[in-house]
């Protein structure tokens, strides 16, 4: 776990800002909270945050040289081959005065430059320097699990594993109004921008090189996905189960090598069940974390939890949370959230991280399985509109219907009239509006309207659509399931789910590994038709087929159920004054002069009615937002 950030001046007036890389670096204390290592010359600052029992072996301090002291690092992250290439790199000659996977990145680079990406199996964002050529060479994972946010001007160039980091050299802090809409609607904000139109995020999959006053990004891998072959695995539906067992355990046993205590997530779903089944298998005295809500039954899924560890045999821990449990943490993660970000969901697995950090260091998830395998609700709404019958027809046909019935996700009823509304209106949009809409919590229209009727004209605004465009431009216009994964990787995955849970783990100092996002299985699943990924009956149908046998029958085709926090209550009650009087009140709005309080005033309005719909997300947007510009302005 490391924190890493760095800057290259190309003149004098940038060269001013290399004071600023000791308070850059230690800013990222909660990724790195025992050690800070800081290098400096003439054009060049280096900075590196670590915690004291990773990289021990040798004493493999960062930024790390190799013995002709050309070439130096800074890495975040993890190599989970790092013991092979190794060997191969000492056949080649090369000597290694560490154990750790840092050195080996470092000689691999030296070794064979950019290709040596595509030779990673691991999680990572580094930037190597080399001080005869003058120049950075900066690199991001394959699907975005460590960030990477960079600034490039003709001064300078700045990297940082966190805005916090980014913001401390003093840049300008325009804010990004294409960026501000995006977030109105999704409640993130898709890479390569942030909320800063001077900071932009490197994408998964690409590397940069830097040399004086140029910049040039590259991609080193995409997902090869051949739409025009249905099956280019080539296998059939039970030779692919096969196969995919075998892959994923082998993942899961690359990421169980650690020298610190290890466990796994276990919330109850499929996903997060057969990593630890399958870690278990190597790790029989395997320590299991799920959390539970007391208070909200509905959402509470520790029984399914149980059952997976009973049947498995972990050493399980239950963490049962009331709502004031989660209340207590509300403004410890706004205060932690740099740029504006508001999955609630963050929330509980803040606590989640938390508490296990309490018991192990390193902890494996199931993350990422239901972008690849059609898991969530939307894919199987995808795959009825694309496969229709007279249900279908009947719930696009009573679109009018749905409006006017109370919406809400605090209820069995009241959600599935809030999804089947959603339905309907999906089936009159294109293949890309449908996708959007069905990803955002607010339309475009209605974002447009929260803004100040002076902004709505803002310049800014009109490069929305060419992103939106570039974000969806793997979405044909007559669109497959495979297309739809395939978007969600590239969009949802690395800017929403992967950046919660770096986020919030990293706020407590625990390390998360993602053995569905072994490059090996993924390039697998995306060989493989949409057939053996969800039907009419199932979602994630090839994952729950090839491991139903380790699993208690009962988790087989559950309904999908979220990291769900209750945020309608707690606008209606605890967080009342802080709508009404503070982040959301008519003062405050017409003051900062950002959006239309008439509109802010209508959602409220509609939150406290009796047919709240999605609202409270979108006031959750707000009150993140709000809360981040206090503190940044």
């Amino acid at each position: 776990m490391c924190g890493i950030t760095g800057i290259f001046a190309f003149n004098l007036v940038g060269k001013f800002n290399k004071i600023h890389v000791t308070n850059a670096t230690m800013s990222l204390n909660r990724r790195g909270p025992d050690f800070q290592d800081i290098y400096l010359d003439d054009w060049v600052a280096l900075g590196h945050r670590r915690l004291s029992i990773i990289d021990t072996a040798s004493i493999a301090h960062q930024p790390m040289w190799d013995e002709s002291k050309r070439y130096g690092i800074v890495f975040n992250g993890e190599i989970f081959n790092y013991q092979e290439l190794r060997d191969e790199l000492i056949a080649k000659g090369y000597t290694f005065f560490s154990h750790s996977d840092t050195e080996v990145l470092l000689k691999l680079y030296i070794d064979q430059r950019e290709k040596c990406l595509s030779r990673l199996n691991g999680f990572f964002s580094f930037c190597v320097y080399d001080k005869e050529e003058q120049s950075f060479f900066v690199a991001r994972d394959r699907y975005g699990i460590k960030p990477l946010l960079y600034v490039f001007d003709e001064d300078k160039f700045i990297f940082a594993s966190e805005m916090k980091a980014v913001l401390q050299y003093g840049i300008e802090k325009t804010l990004d109004y294409s960026s501000l809409y995006s977030f109105l609607q999704l409640n993130y904000i898709p890479a390569p921008d942030t909320i800063f139109a001077p900071v932009k995020k490197l994408m998964p999959g690409h590397y940069m090189t830097v040399r004086r006053q140029q910049l040039d990004i590259q991609p080193y891998y995409q997902i090869p996905y051949e739409r025009e072959k249905e099956n280019a695995s080539g296998l059939s539906y039970d030779q692919a189960k096969e196969k995919l067992k075998t892959l994923l355990e082998e993942a899961v046993q690359r990421r169980l090598v650690s020298d610190v205590p290890l466990g796994s997530f276990l919330s109850g779903g499929v996903d997060s069940s057969i990593i630890s089944a399958l870690a278990v298998r190597h790790k029989p005295d395997l320590h299991t974390f799920s959390i539970g809500f007391r208070d909200e039954k509905f959402f509470d899924e520790t029984d399914y939890a149980r059952a997976v560890a009973k049947k498995l045999n972990t050493r399980h821990t239950v963490f049962s949370l009331t709502n004031d449990d989660l209340f207590a943490h509300v403004h410890t993660v706004l205060e932690y959230t740099d740029e504006p970000f508001a999955d609630s969901s963050a929330l509980a697995v803040y606590i989640l991280s938390k508490e296990t950090r309490k018991h192990v260091t390193v902890a494996l998830s199931g993350d990422g399985a239901d972008e690849l395998l059609a898991g969530y609700n939307k894919h199987a709404a995808a795959y009825r509109m694309l496969h229709p019958g007279w249900k279908e027809n009947a719930v696009t046909g009573l679109q009018g219907l749905w409006k006017i019935l109370p919406k809400s996700r605090n209820s069995a009823l009241t959600n599935k009239i809030r999804q089947l509304a959603r339905f309907s209106e999906g089936a009159s949009l294109s293949a890309q509006d449908r996708y959007w809409r069905w990803a955002s919590f607010a339309s475009q229209d209605e974002a447009l309207a929260l803004l100040h009727p002076a902004l709505r004209t803002e310049a800014g605004l009109q490069e929305f659509m060419p992103r939106r465009n570039t974000l969806l431009h793997t979405l044909p216009a007559h669109e497959n399931i495979n297309d739809i994964l395939l978007t969600d990787m590239n969009v949802v995955l690395p800017n929403d789910m992967l950046t919660k849970v770096d986020l919030m783990s990293m706020a407590n100092g625990l390390e998360v590994r993602v053995p569905f996002l072994d490059y090996q299985v993924v390039n697998f699943i995306f060989s493989l038709p949409e057939a053996y990924k969800i039907d009419h009956r199932l979602r994630k149908r090839i994952l729950q087929d090839a491991f139903r046998d380790v699993l208690p029958e009962q988790l087989y085709n559950r309904p999908k159920k979220g990291f769900e926090v209750p945020l309608l209550k707690w606008f209606r009650r605890e967080m009342r004054s802080l709508i009404t009087d503070d982040l959301l009140s008519e003062a405050f709005i017409t003051q900062q002069g950002i959006f239309h309080y008439p509109e802010i005033d209508k959602l409220i309005k509609q939150l406290f009615s009796n047919n709240p719909g999605d609202v409270h997300a979108r006031i959750w947007g707000l009150i993140v937002f709000q809360s981040w510009w206090k503190k940044y302005h």
